[in-house]
């Protein structure tokens, strides 16, 4: 094994026959530091970070530990195949090159494999994709390499592991949930969420035997170590709440999570990855609505679940049985044993729920989402700068009762912006109007440039009274709770021109009276 290449650190393995082979194989992967390999047959899903340093012997053990040895990559003792990783590189190449490298010949953007099934040989090749002992495609319900190329690149943007795309955020987080809590179990969630995640699991989850109990994101540390159970299976939050826009201290929830052997999962859906990238302060496992920013363009519906591969599932077996106890629904199989904590998530989550609820993301969409990411970066600086513009002059004027927006040096969470979001939080400022509900009404009714719509993180600018849209179906109780007044305004700041938005502010603010 040796070191070598531009940008990126190059492994040779040269081993002897290996699982049977009479040949002397050898590959060439692209990672990083020599601490970095990416599973290609399963297009990137599989990203694991762990010291490859060593013998050949460790490195094979390795991959044949982690389910990453593929047979059929080396038809001859002189093959040779190359995959890249972009984990050398900066975010923004990341955003622009992540996920997928194209070959000699093949397509510069990502393949639309608009196809619901793929052909096999013999019986015994698809049978080895059932088992899990080989990686593959045969239904696109499950998998398909046009999403798994998306997901990749997101995977990499956040720094995790693995991850998959779902076909929408509520899909995500209700599979990053149901993957390790059912019937009789018991999850803490901060009660500073978006309406339709709160309705998830106070509602409908809770018909499924799962019990919520909420906590506020200020909390002490005291109140969210009382909310804990013995039956306890995850820690849920929102980086940046939609849309009372509070900023979870992910650090807190993290230590308390993990004192209590539990996960923290955490919605990134406004801050994105470009702000925040919430492994980094101890969360286990990222969510996103792709619709939002990411998309960036009301195109296409979806959602991602990354993985940080940090959580040790087996450290904790007995809460986690569904990981550490073998499927009978999958042939016996223990997840954590066979793909290791960098890959068990997930393929649980891909191999049970996807399998049995079909929620994926159209290959169509996933191609739109790739697009939208390829310039999230560079929207995500424009809409922090139009939204930080915005509240300043919704701040300054009379007939504003209130603004929250974490970039403004009074907010009640600018320090702990400051902290996890120090390049900016996101294009979306609430806003309270001294008239009340009425007033907001009234205020929305006169935009020009703004629609009233029922969503956010658009390039268009967009605004909506979540009382009585996205969040009608909370009680006055819970809206207070939830930091929801009744006549708030959310608006998201899209990509025109800051000026013409606070004009365009400033004349329906002169029509309530």
């Amino acid at each position: 094994m040796k070191a070598g290449g531009k940008g990126s650190q190059v492994l040779w393995l040269l081993s002897r026959p290996f699982e049977g082979s009479n040949a002397v194989r050898a590959t060439r992967v692209r990672c990083v530091s020599a601490k970095g390999l990416l599973d290609p047959m399963r297009g990137g899903r599989y990203c694991t970070r762990r010291n490859l340093s060593g013998t050949a012997e460790a490195f094979k053990a390795f991959v044949s530990k982690n389910h990453l040895w593929d047979e059929s990559l080396f038809s001859s003792p002189d093959s040779r195949k190359e995959f890249s990783i972009m984990s050398n590189y900066r975010l923004e190449t990341k955003c622009v090159q992540g996920g997928y490298t194209p070959g000699n010949g093949e397509p510069r953007q990502i393949p639309i494999i608009q196809s619901t099934t793929f052909k096999y040989a013999t019986s015994e090749d698809m049978g080895k994709l059932f088992d899990l002992e080989a990686t593959g495609y045969f239904y696109t319900r499950l998998q398909n390499p046009t999403n798994d190329y998306v997901a990749a690149k997101i995977c990499e943007l956040e720094g995790g592991t693995a991850a998959m795309l779902t076909s929408s955020g509520q899909a995500a987080n209700f599979f990053a949930l149901f993957n390790i809590a059912g019937c009789g179990d018991h999850i803490v969630a901060s009660s500073s969420i978006y309406g339709g995640t709160f309705n998830l699991i106070s509602v409908t989850m809770a018909k499924m035997g799962i019990e919520t109990t909420f906590v506020g994101p200020d909390c002490t540390e005291e109140e969210l170590n009382a909310a804990f159970r013995p039956n306890t299976k995850a820690v849920f939050g929102e980086t940046i709440a939609n849309p009372a826009l509070t900023v979870l201290d992910i650090e807190k929830f993290a230590n308390a999570a993990h004192a209590h052997g539990v996960p923290l999962i955490v919605d990134n859906t406004f801050a994105t990855p470009v702000n925040c990238r919430p492994f980094e302060w101890g969360a286990d496992i990222v969510t996103h609505s792709t619709t939002k920013y990411m998309d960036g363009h009301g195109t296409a519906v979806g959602g991602a679940i990354v993985d940080s591969g940090k959580f040790d599932w087996m450290a904790h077996a007995d809460k986690f049985p569904g990981l550490t106890t073998p499927d009978e629904s999958y042939h016996g199989i223990t997840y954590a044993e066979k793909f290791g904590n960098a890959g068990a998530f997930i393929t649980k989550c891909t191999a049970q729920l996807m399998r049995d609820f079909g929620s994926i993301q159209s290959p169509q969409n996933a191609f739109y989402l790739n697009l939208g990411l390829e310039s999230l970066h560079v929207r995500m600086a424009r809409h922090c700068e139009n939204g930080q513009a915005v509240a300043e002059f919704l701040t300054a004027h009379p007939k504003v009762s209130h603004v929250s927006y974490c970039g403004l040096p009074g907010d009640k969470y600018h320090a702990l912006a400051e902290k996890y979001l120090p390049h900016g939080s996101c294009g979306v400022v609430s806003f309270e109007l001294k008239g009340g509900r009425s007033a907001a009404e009234t205020f929305m009714k006169h935009l020009k440039l703004a629609a009233i719509e029922t969503h956010v993180a658009d390039a268009r600018t967009c605004c909506l009274n979540p009382a009585s849209s996205t969040h009608r179906q909370m009680t006055d109780q819970q809206l207070a709770e939830a930091g929801i007044p009744a006549g708030l305004v959310r608006m998201s700041c899209g990509l025109e021109s800051k000026e013409d938005l606070i004009d365009d502010i400033a004349q329906a603010l002169d029509q309530v009276k």
